[in-house]
């Protein structure tokens, strides 16, 4: 079974093909592109998440859904 992230065309924010590059987002569980990438770290919660995955990290979970997940 292949994972979703790596198989999927286009991303789940903008629906533009994910050639230029993918990451998953910081705030929920979205496969998204690098324009909306950019777009999401001027997002006002965007640090609070980056926190909170990092404390999730820490606790031993890398399957975070985000703080809006």
């Amino acid at each position: 079974m292949s994972d979703k992230f790596f198989t999927q065309k286009l991303c789940d924010r903008c629906h533009r093909p994910l050639t230029g590059g993918r990451i998953m987002s910081m705030l929920n569980e979205q496969c998204i592109c690098m324009d909306c990438s950019k777009a999401e770290k001027a997002d006002p919660e965007y640090q609070e998440a980056v926190k909170a995955d990092h404390e999730q990290i820490k606790k031993g979970n890398y399957n975070f859904k985000g703080i809006r997940g």
